[in-house]
């Protein structure tokens, strides 16, 4: 049985209210929601909130949640695995099962779409691995960027000697966009991680569809990208 998580609190810095904030004249948080609702392998849906207005817009969208989130499972400081343990938990109680596989979807990656969440998921049960991560291709080469040091700076991977274009550059790099993450619940609950180096399956996603809403430039930058959509 796969359970896809949708993680929403009432708080946020970078964009007040974000998960409610409109995209194209709609919430943020309906765009994840749509996209998981029709999705062909998700067996049920949870949202994750403490905010009853989060909880009504879901509403509105065809999810209604009876659980809710605990407020010390909802600051900047929480992490996201407490506050999936415990919905795990809620879940085990309340519906009589644990599920199989957990499907994490933050509402902050909009641009993910029904087509990527499929994807990933017959990727997941194609490889055997216990979790998933999304992943795009870098917009700058590592051989491009430095890291900054005692005065100095470094390149984080060294370019080639003679290299005189970016096609000269060896290496394809991937950033974790956080738009999906997989696991198998038990190994989820040893580990308290979705990301396990070496081990972890990448899903790789077009770069545009990976954009991470966190600041007012990220939502400029979404909503562009669905005015090209269109």
């Amino acid at each position: 049985m796969l359970l896809a998580c949708i993680p929403a609190r009432g708080g946020s810095k970078g964009i007040p209210r974000k998960n409610l904030a409109l995209l194209a004249g709609r919430p943020l948080l309906e765009y994840t929601l749509a996209a998981a609702l029709a999705s062909r392998h998700i067996d049920d849906v949870l949202l994750s909130t403490d905010d009853e207005e989060i909880a009504a817009c879901a509403a509105r969208c065809g999810l209604a949640s009876p659980y809710r989130r605990p407020a010390e499972l909802g600051g900047d400081g929480s992490p996201m695995i407490a506050a999936v343990e415990h919905a795990l938990v809620w879940y085990a109680r309340e519906r009589g099962q644990r599920p199989d596989t957990l499907l994490v979807l933050q509402p902050t990656s909009p641009l993910r779409t029904t087509e990527d969440i499929d994807g990933a998921i017959a990727s997941f049960a194609a490889s055997g691995a216990d979790t998933l991560a999304s992943v795009h291709a870098l917009g700058e080469h590592p051989s491009e960027c430095v890291e900054l040091q005692d005065g100095g700076w470094r390149y984080l991977v060294p370019p080639p000697p003679a290299a005189a274009r970016r096609q000269d550059y060896r290496g394809r790099f991937c950033f974790i966009n956080g738009a999906l993450y997989l696991a198998r619940t038990r190994v989820l609950l040893r580990e308290r991680r979705f990301v396990i180096p070496g081990a972890t399956q990448l899903y790789e996603m077009p770069r545009e569809r990976g954009i991470d809403v966190d600041s007012p430039l990220d939502l400029e930058l979404a909503e562009a990208v669905l005015g090209m959509r269109r």
